[in-house]
């Protein structure tokens, strides 16, 4: 009997923890479909881009369709704030789910818009409208899928279960380019991908973002949630938000950083071998997939390290290393290449900006309580990835078309050393954690 009423709370506190990584997983899944819609735009978009915009040569279409990717960016500070405030006092399950809904919405939209020979103009209208409307669904996962994420893992494996946003972000990235490379190379031919063949990933998109839906309605919500609204809960608004003008600065400031670096290496990367190194759409596709792989693997490695010598110290070696070899990279890979030698080069890139993926979602959870967090995590970031991550590839494009792409390499390094900047006054915030609070 007394052996019975020992395992009683050990079977209690499994079924707790199985609960809980129930959770964690559930909400990774619909952050992935989140992430899987979104970048399918970019990793078609050399395949679509003349179907909208027929005019002018493979840069200026390129740069069209990077513009609208852009715009999709800048209203993403509307959905981290919406569906951030949202969040704070509905629950982050409430809007993690919205979010998956008005992402499934955008990518139906667009598997169904004609293209511009059939509508003229108003195709690439149709296509604005839809990113806009994925714009603010993925603005309000972030935050969200940040705040839940952190308040749902153990202490002192917070950087390791967080980590799992960026591996469902690079996986989503992932899919995308396996479902391309499979079209490229096993089911369709080159004029087939072109004529209509680009059209499939956006229906998958929307199907699996409705399995997502029907698997986050089994989230737990968080016990850090639960037990502020039990409590007399403050608002979360702008004005709220406005008193932590400390820790807004640190998000915005670390986001330009890290964002650029990361929409370089990940979406840009596949055009960048294309249109500048001089490999084929399907070798270009193949090497991304291959360095996005070991992109996802690493990430809860570096999580984990994370939660021993702290999230500062990933952040400096992050803006130490991104100022000083992000020219040297991109120097190196504009210069023609073996498949395995870009390669190389393009796995050292990534593993530098693990330092700030890995633990992004983290270390901004920990700047802020429980009822500012979603906001304050989600709008700030939202907006230095609008000003920073969205607007890279048409920054790198329109350099190119100038003349001066070599500009770029030093502009993703200045915004990397801006990180370092910040990151050598700030406090671990691993230290003065606010998770519990």
């Amino acid at each position: 009997m007394v052996a019975t009423e020992a395992a009683r709370p050990q079977t209690q506190s499994d079924r707790k923890y199985r609960m809980r990584l129930q959770s964690i997983f559930r909400g990774s899944i619909g952050n992935l479909v989140e992430y899987f819609d979104w970048y399918v735009y970019s990793a078609f978009l050399l395949y679509f881009a003349p179907k909208f915009f027929p005019s002018g040569d493979t840069t200026a279409q390129l740069m069209n369709g990077a513009a609208i990717f852009a715009v999709g960016f800048l209203v993403r500070p509307l959905g981290g704030y919406l569906l951030g405030s949202y969040a704070d006092r509905r629950g982050r399950r409430a809007a993690l789910m919205l979010s998956v809904w008005l992402m499934c919405g955008g990518s139906l939209v667009i598997a169904c818009t004609p293209t511009y020979e059939t509508i003229g103009v108003a195709a690439p209208i149709v296509l604005l409208l839809a990113r806009l409307l994925q714009g603010i669904s993925l603005g309000g996962e972030y935050g969200s899928s940040a705040t839940y994420l952190s308040e749902m893992a153990t202490p002192g494996r917070r950087g390791f279960y967080s980590s799992f946003q960026y591996v469902t972000i690079i996986m989503g990235q992932l899919l995308a380019l396996l479902i391309l490379v499979t079209l490229q190379r096993v089911l369709l031919t080159p004029a087939q991908l072109d004529a209509w063949g680009w059209r499939i990933p956006f229906f998958v998109g929307a199907l699996i973002a409705a399995g997502a839906i029907w698997l986050r309605r089994g989230m737990a919500e968080t016990d850090s949630f639960t037990d502020h609204t039990s409590s007399s809960p403050k608002r979360s608004n702008i004005r709220e938000l406005a008193r932590h003008p400390r820790e807004v600065g640190v998000v915005l400031a670390l986001t330009a950083g890290g964002t650029v670096s990361f929409y370089t290496f990940t979406t840009y990367m596949q055009k960048y071998l294309v249109n500048t190194t001089g490999f084929s759409k399907d070798d270009a596709t193949l090497i991304s997939t291959f360095a996005l792989l070991f992109f996802m693997v690493i990430q809860p490695l570096a999580g984990m390290l994370s939660d021993f010598i702290g999230r500062r110290a990933m952040l400096i070696g992050f803006g130490a290393l991104g100022a000083t070899c992000t020219v040297p990279l991109l120097t190196a890979l504009a210069e023609k290449q073996s498949f395995g030698s870009a390669l190389v080069w393009y796995g050292c890139a990534l593993l530098i900006t693990t330092g700030y993926t890995s633990i992004n979602a983290i270390f901004k959870a920990e700047l802020f309580p429980v009822h500012i967090r979603a906001l304050g995590v989600g709008f700030p970031f939202a907006v230095g990835v609008s000003l920073f991550g969205g607007t890279a590839e048409y920054l790198a494009l329109w350099l190119k078309s100038i003349g001066h792409e070599v500009w770029f390499y030093y502009y993703v390094s200045a915004c990397a050393a801006l990180s370092l900047i910040v990151s050598l006054f700030m406090k671990d915030p691993m230290a003065v954690s606010k998770i519990e609070k």
